[in-house]
């Protein structure tokens, strides 16, 4: 729960007495590799902070093809904000690469902080853009090569390329696995 915490202290200044709020307002969860935190068809109904894991933002395209949006390690908010704001159905998954352990807040407990806690909608909405950069800042860009591609992801994730399954590396930057493994042989 500290590391929560220090987080949210990263956006705002918070006293002892929300900082307690906030605690009891969440709960940990563990998930395991190939859960879903939300899904496709459903409204979104929770936030988590990521103590430990990856997930991956996922969508099925057109022809029923796995399309990886983005990926969201520890240390990072995650949730399909703008579906859960909306109280909408979400078209997107999140789903854990790896086993995980979320601190988690339920939609009713994280308005309730709202309600309760005058900086909140501050903090909130700082952590949210901050998310939001994260994820759009970090998607490869299709007109470059496969290998430029490949490597900007090593560059601007390394931590992630042993932890995830190769199909989801691949997914995400738009290429087959065949041609990752042809491109992870030659620049090795």
């Amino acid at each position: 729960m500290d590391r929560l915490i220090n987080y949210i202290l990263e956006f705002g200044q918070l006293n002892t007495q929300q900082i307690e709020l906030i605690k009891r307002s969440a709960h940990e969860i563990t998930l395991r590799k190939g859960a879903y935190f939300s899904e496709a068809g459903k409204i979104p109904n929770q936030v988590a902070f990521v103590i430990e894991g990856v997930f991956r933002g996922c969508y099925y395209n057109y022809k029923g093809e796995d399309i990886t949006r983005c990926f969201i390690q520890e240390n990072s908010i995650m949730c399909d904000y703008v579906n859960f704001e909306a109280n909408a159905v979400s078209s997107d998954y999140l789903q854990a690469c790896t086993d995980s352990k979320l601190i988690v807040f339920s939609k009713q407990k994280w308005d309730e902080l709202s309600q309760i806690i005058v900086e909140w909608d501050a903090i909130k909405n700082k952590m949210v853009q901050n998310c939001m950069y994260q994820k759009s800042r970090k998607n490869p860009v299709i007109s470059q090569d496969a290998t430029t591609r490949y490597l900007n992801f090593i560059e601007s994730h390394p931590l992630l390329v042993n932890r995830i399954p190769l199909a989801y590396i691949s997914s995400y930057l738009g290429v087959t696995q065949q041609s990752l493994s042809r491109i992870r042989k030659n620049i090795s």
